[in-house]
């Protein structure tokens, strides 16, 4: 997922694609202190989309406020 996909989405579709990241974040944090990770790398592409989204859900909002 790349920022031009995210910038397309409206704050109600960014805030609904976090829940779903974290949510996901938190099953592989359980899956790996199981031992049951299979795609490590999985991890750190996760955190990196929840950060984008915040990222861009911060330009959305300030955006608005400078409107």
């Amino acid at each position: 997922m790349d920022a031009a996909e995210l910038r397309d989405k409206t704050p109600d579709q960014l805030r609904e694609q976090l829940v779903t990241l974290k949510k996901e974040a938190f099953n592989l944090r359980f899956q790996q202190a199981t031992g049951q990770m299979e795609n490590t790398a999985r991890m750190k592409l996760v955190r990196r989309d929840v950060a984008r989204v915040k990222t861009i859900l911060n330009e959305k909002a300030a955006q608005a406020a400078a409107e």
